[in-house]
């Protein structure tokens, strides 16, 4: 495949010297601005002026006019030419020797300087030095040498020798490194540091040798087998080879395209990707070169140039043939002369959009996106190829000219189902990847509506997320959508977001009914943990009694997790609500626990409310005999905890009941309540026979209260024991023993040993006896530990007040008060004990001195 590059237009149509008849044919050009020189095969130069015109239909065109000429009388071909304008000089290559003429009347530079056995020479244009007056020579001598000269309008400075191991034939130079084409090899010479790298073979008898210097320190030389090698002064190749036709004679470079010749074709290839671009058929071709960026072509009478077609031309041309990368990599290299840096981009980000969607129809999806992104296609461009996809209300309009020639997806894919998903898969990953980045500002709307008709058409979990959050899903775009998918949740959500909270509660109520189904609905729960963060009362009653049908004890979070700043509400005051729930038992006992346990609110009625409750369904279960025993015990601990915990209830009615049934262990809470402990503890020993309960029940009941009272709980228990009305008193030696010895229990012993029975003996008292002794010692040396610390604190402080008191305070008239500067005329004054002495009336802190600021004490007087 390949592209209009160039044109070939004619220049000078035919090389007029003294006459008609004279067969003068080109052997050589050079052009200089507007003056080309032309070097004949007879030992004439002749200058011609030069001018490019361009008519209204933008064709290009040439005028020449003939300057002069000048025959060197050496009866040899012109081999070289080349100007150099700094100088006003063309150096001349006939006949082995290299002269100077003057640019404008082609007479010889005066001093007549010359370089004899010349077979080629060549220009530095990355000189060394930077003399304007001055360029750099490379020269290659018959001999095995290569020679540098500076020359100036008149002289010919000689500066360094450089020896080959074969003479050059062509030879190329750039700064410090020259690139020589010898009889066999090619090798690349660093004059400077002296080093000779050989490159590879030459086959003269096919190949012609061609040293072309393409940027700084890189070269393009003719290889084996037609190749096209490039070369960089390290001696390695940076870019893959070309594939040249045969017998080529000449090449030049105009970025990006390298131009060769042979004897039929002028062929142009792409630096780029080393691919041929173009062929023009010219045969009998001379000489081709490149002259500051512009092409020119002799054939032995005529001169042509190559224009470059407008790489805008060429990028159109590459882009119908769907050649994207081809594009962008030649709008990107291209001479953009002329063109500000913002033109240009403009330019080249157009260019990206049109490849963007020539990607996007040969559904190269990843090339696709990448150049939407970077070309920044407005992303409406790409969702108006899926037919209802762009909001109802969007009034947008593609591009003028158009981007491409896409109807929709439906043109692309002919049918196939299965291209129509790709290319929707396509817009999910692409739209997910924009959202919400700078692509897509102002664009939310077109953005979250496709997407939501996209996964309500997959049926995709990602549409609920989409709809809970801040989306720009419009309703009225979205409700047909989603009805027609049957996404009920997702539909629910977004008149959630919208504001309509009642649709959304009457679609949640329909699918945990059955009446719809969504797979995507997460269920029951997720309708309650809503109802419990709704600020709208009026819907949370309406919606109350269905949700407490299904499940009181769930349900019952809608009143009790109530968001923690939600103002308080005359329809969800407690009382209110209570009177509300008495036809659902369970909720009212969980409601009646969230305001007692958690907001710990002490109101006689919700506590004796809820005591009454547990203790109903105790009864209630107690008198079922296919409830098993575990779920009776759990109830009567619950129950034994409310009434423990609680000191708010009316004790009288539940114990008036408890007695009823004979509920023993709740009859001594009970009973505690009332402070009756001695009937609390025989229901304990005597009835249930709970010893461990009946200790634990004194270590509870004291809590909050002094030793004393802990230890009559427990003399109590001691009495109860020991009780000699009981008839099975021996029955109690062995608890009340153990109550004795107890490391918790707390006794008075003078009161225990009066109560004990007389004929209890020593051994079986001396556990008791031994701990109250250890007790007792204890306690008096601690109290003389504590004593004796008192004093020696009391003898320090004695020190302290006698030192500060043993040097005298001296107060004369001349004395000053340190904070007033007055002096004292009251004999009351105040000395701090840094020595500080002021007025009682300026001495505002005794603790802190009014001069200083040194605190003396942390304590208040």
């Amino acid at each position: 495949m390949s592209i209009k590059a160039f044109d070939l237009v004619p220049a000078i149509e035919r090389v007029h010297l003294m006459s008609e008849k004279a067969k003068t044919q080109i052997e050589c050009i050079d052009v200089c601005g507007k003056n080309l020189y032309i070097g004949t095969n007879d030992c004439f130069v002749v200058h011609y002026i030069i001018e490019e015109r361009s008519s209204h239909s933008g064709k290009t065109s040439f005028h020449s006019d003939k300057q002069g000429h000048k025959y060197l009388t050496l009866k040899k071909p012109i081999v070289q030419l080349k100007a150099a304008s700094a100088l006003n000089r063309i150096l001349v290559l006939c006949d082995h020797n290299l002269t100077m003429l003057n640019m404008l009347d082609l007479e010889p530079a005066v001093g007549g300087a010359k370089i004899k056995g010349v077979t080629h020479f060549c220009l530095n244009e990355n000189p060394v030095q930077s003399s304007p007056f001055s360029v750099e020579v490379c020269v290659a001598l018959k001999k095995k040498q290569l020679q540098l000269y500076n020359i100036t309008d008149d002289k010919m400075i000689h500066v360094k020798d450089i020896s080959l191991s074969e003479p050059a034939s062509v030879i190329g130079l750039d700064g410090h490194v020259v690139c020589a084409a010898m009889m066999s090899l090619y090798c690349m010479v660093n004059y400077e540091t002296g080093q000779n790298t050989d490159l590879f073979p030459i086959d003269t008898e096919h190949t012609l040798p061609i040293v072309k210097r393409i940027s700084k320190e890189e070269f393009l030389l003719t290889g084996p087998s037609a190749l096209g090698m490039f070369v960089t002064s390290e001696g390695i190749s940076q870019r893959p080879p070309l594939q040249w036709s045969e017998n080529l004679r000449s090449v030049g470079y105009v970025h990006p395209y390298i131009i060769a010749m042979n004897d039929e074709f002028i062929t142009i290839h792409s630096i780029l990707d080393q691919q041929q671009k173009q062929a023009i058929p010219f045969q009998g071709g001379v000489v081709l070169n490149d002259f500051d960026g512009r092409l020119f072509i002799a054939s032995q009478k005529e001169i042509y140039s190559l224009v470059p077609v407008a790489w805008e031309k060429q990028v159109q041309g590459l882009l119908a043939d769907k050649r994207t990368q081809e594009a962008l990599d030649l709008a990107k290299n291209a001479n953009h002369a002329g063109l500000t840096k913002d033109k240009f981009l403009k330019i080249y980000r157009r260019i990206q959009q049109q490849a963007a969607f020539i990607e996007f129809s040969q559904r190269n999806f990843d090339e696709a996106q990448d150049l939407f992104k970077s070309g920044q296609v407005d992303i409406r461009e790409v969702i108006s190829l899926y037919p209802r996809l762009m909001p109802s209300s969007s009034s947008f309009q593609r591009s003028m000219p158009g981007l491409h020639e896409i109807a929709d997806i439906n043109q692309l894919a002919r049918g196939d189902q299965n291209v129509i998903s790709q290319y929707k898969t396509f817009l999910i990953t692409y739209l997910e990847d924009i959202r919400g980045t700078k692509d897509s500002h102002g664009l939310k709307q077109e953005i979250d509506v496709a997407l939501l008709k996209l996964y309500a058409e997959r049926n995709s979990p990602e549409l609920v997320p989409l709809v809970e959050e801040d989306s720009g899903c419009e309703l009225k775009d979205c409700v047909e959508w989603l009805e027609k998918y049957n996404r009920h949740h997702a539909l629910a959500l977004l008149y959630k977001y919208h504001g309509d909270n009642d649709k959304a509660l009457n679609i949640w109520t329909r699918l945990v009914n059955g009446d719809i189904q969504d797979q995507l609905f997460p269920g029951f729960e997720f309708v309650v943990n809503f109802l419990s963060s709704l600020s709208d009362h009026d819907l949370v009653w309406k919606y109350i009694d269905w949700a407490l049908e299904r499940d009181q004890e769930f349900s019952i979070k809608i009143l009790t997790e109530r968001p923690a700043q939600e103002p308080p509400s005359e329809r969800l005051r407690s009382d209110t609500v209570i009177d509300y729930l008495h036809r659902y038992p369970k909720a009212v006992v969980t409601y009646l626990e969230y305001l007692i346990f958690q907001r710990k609110l002490e109101k006689e009625k919700y506590h004796t409310h809820l005591a009454v409750l547990y203790l109903d369904n105790v009864l209630q279960l107690m008198k079922n005999n296919s409830v098993k025993k575990e779920q009776i015990d759990m109830a009567r601990s619950k129950l034994r905890h409310m009434l423990q915990m609680s000191s708010l209830y009316r004790v009288q009615l539940i114990l008036g009941k408890a007695k009823e049934q004979e509920m023993h262990a709740e009859c001594a809470i009970l009973y505690g309540k009332l402070e009756d402990h001695e009937k609390a503890l025989k229901i304990l020993v005597h009835k249930l026979r709970d010893y461990g309960a009946a200790e634990n029940y004194c270590l509870v009941n004291s809590e909050g209260h002094d030793s004393n009272y802990r230890k009559r709980l427990f003399h109590i228990l001691l009495s109860v024991y020991l009780d000699p009305a009981n008839e099975k008193k021996d029955l109690m030696v062995e608890p009340a023993i153990k109550l004795l010895n107890s490391n918790v229990a707390d006794f008075d012993v003078a009161k225990v040993i009066q109560i004990i029975p007389d004929n209890w003996s020593i051994a079986l008292l001396s556990e008791f006896l031994k701990k109250a002794v250890r007790t007792n010692m204890h306690s008096q040396r601690m109290t003389r530990v504590e004593r004796m610390m008192s004093r020696g604190e009391n003898l320090l402080v004695k020190e302290i007040s006698i030192e500060e008191q043993r040097e005298p305070v001296v107060m004369t008239e001349e004395k000053l008060c340190a904070v007033c500067n007055r002096p004292f005329n009251e004999p009351s004054f105040v000395r701090y004990p840094n020595g500080i002495i002021t007025h009682t009336h300026c001495a505002k802190n005794k603790h802190v001195c009014p001069v200083t600021g040194k605190l003396f004490c942390t304590k208040k007087s």
